[in-house]
């Protein structure tokens, strides 16, 4: 007989009970439904609801069932439909008829809305202290690369010169942002539904900043209807998490294509890469292909969640069952990628002959000489207009700018003087653009600093 079947005269086909169920996915959560069960539990004795001698050997068995649970010596039952049921089947069974006051006062709705609470703080502190050790990593990459010129890209076209820790710099300030959103989504998290029943609360004086207190929570949610009926939380962590996958994906994009043949800026170890079933020369960058691809998966996770939710009626409805395997598979997703890819950026060998050698081809101090004309009074545009004339003649003859002597630059513009080559050399390149958020060595490690101090990186 199911805990919910007196109004009922037969049994649910099992068709529908392997339907319905959802146990095969909800017993991860087994560890915080019990632990809100304890406090539930230290509450109503502390209330008087139930007397302390019961609430004492319910949170005595709950302990013993957490602790067979972590041993592997409980087998769920998919009869008993989810987490929830199936433990306080077991504390039935167990202690008898005192186990059976335990969800006085409480539904699965505002159960199952404490449970996936308390999971998901539990799971951004812990992908939190992940993106914490990449950027770490990142650091460390920059600091040892202040200096290594590289060029950097827009339209995929070489633009300027910049350096590699201030490409690298610009993902910190990516994951930096991941980290403040997943700590904005945590505050939003904390909030208690316990007490709000199936949607209206309870009759019982039941004291909720009690187990709010229990249970580490800072407040407790303000209407009960929107208490076990909302799921902003879980799709605001997703979208984070789509975000933050974004960004790796973006970084691995350029991992791919600065490992291959025809960039050579890196070389990823070994242990990173995989080799070519045929081709005995290849060496894949796999790792970064992989977490590439399984950004959709987290995309679309998203889109389902967003989807489930956006016709559903207050308060609550079984769709909402729906939510756990989408948000479930896109935590475990991020927590898969984040320490590969981590470790991957802490093995791989950075080129710097390759990325300074790339960085004086393409013409990228051309805005430098055009900054040059400016300073000798030339208006920009005129000056654009003479270094699109000047990098046309060097194409066309097979030159870089810097290669050429004086007297072909005067004929393109009688200000050029000997200083232009000190002026246009890729380290004043850098070097001259000190302006706050710019590539210069200085600039560069003064952002490194702060970055370090914030997050107490030694």
């Amino acid at each position: 007989m199911k805990l919910w079947g007196g109004r009922f005269s037969k049994n649910t086909d099992k068709l529908t009970d392997d339907f319905n169920s959802s146990i095969r996915f909800d017993s991860r959560l087994y560890k915080h439904d019990i632990k809100g069960s304890i406090a539930h539990a230290k509450m109503l004795g502390k209330c008087g609801i139930i007397s302390m001698e019961e609430s004492s050997l319910i949170c005595r068995a709950l302990e013993e069932i957490l602790t067979d649970i972590e041993n592997g010596n409980i087998d769920f039952d998919i009869d008993a439909e989810d987490i929830h049921m199936n433990i306080e089947k077991i504390l039935i069974a167990r202690i008898g008829d005192t186990g059976k006051k335990l969800h006085t006062g409480r539904s699965r709705n505002d159960q199952v809305a404490l449970d996936i609470r308390m999971y998901l703080k539990d799971e951004i502190n812990i992908i939190k202290g992940m993106i914490l050790d990449l950027i770490t990593v990142l650091i460390k990459t920059a600091e040892n690369n202040i200096d290594t010129i590289m060029p950097g890209y827009t339209h995929l076209q070489r633009a300027q010169p910049i350096t590699l820790a201030h490409h690298v710099m610009a993902y910190v300030q990516m994951f930096d942002r991941d980290y403040s959103r997943l700590s904005d989504c945590f505050k939003r998290l904390d909030v208690m539904p316990l007490g709000s029943g199936a949607l209206a609360g309870t009759t019982y004086n039941l004291d909720r900043y009690y187990v709010a207190s229990e249970l580490g929570f800072s407040s407790i949610t303000e209407n009960s209807i929107d208490a076990v009926s909302d799921r902003d939380f879980l799709l605001e962590l997703s979208s984070d998490l789509s975000i933050l996958m974004m960004h790796l994906s973006r970084f691995c994009e350029e991992i791919i294509l600065w490992c291959s043949y025809e960039f050579s800026f890196i070389e990823l170890d070994d242990a990173y890469s995989t080799g070519s079933s045929i081709m005995p020369q290849k060496k894949n960058p796999d790792v970064a292909e992989l977490i590439r691809g399984k950004t959709g998966r987290v995309y679309g996770n998203l889109m389902s969640l967003l989807t489930v939710m956006k016709g559903l009626p207050l308060a609550y409805n079984k769709d909402m069952q729906e939510d756990k395997e989408a948000i479930f598979d896109s935590i475990d997703t991020v927590k898969a990628c984040l320490p590969v890819f981590t470790q991957m950026i802490a093995t791989m060998k950075v080129r710097k002959d390759k990325m300074l050698s790339a960085a004086k081809g393409g013409f990228t101090n051309a805005t430098d000489v055009a900054d040059y004309l400016v300073k000798k009074g030339v208006p920009f545009r005129d000056s654009h207009f003479i270094v699109g004339k000047l990098v046309a003649y060097c194409i066309e003859n097979g030159k870089n700018i810097e290669d050429m002597d004086i007297n072909e630059l005067k004929k393109f513009s009688d200000k050029f003087g000997n200083d232009v080559y000190e002026s246009i050399s890729l380290e004043a390149c850098v070097n001259e653009r000190k302006l706050p958020g710019g590539p210069s060595f200085e600039t560069v490690s003064a952002s490194i600093q702060k970055i370090k101090e914030f997050y107490n990186i030694k």
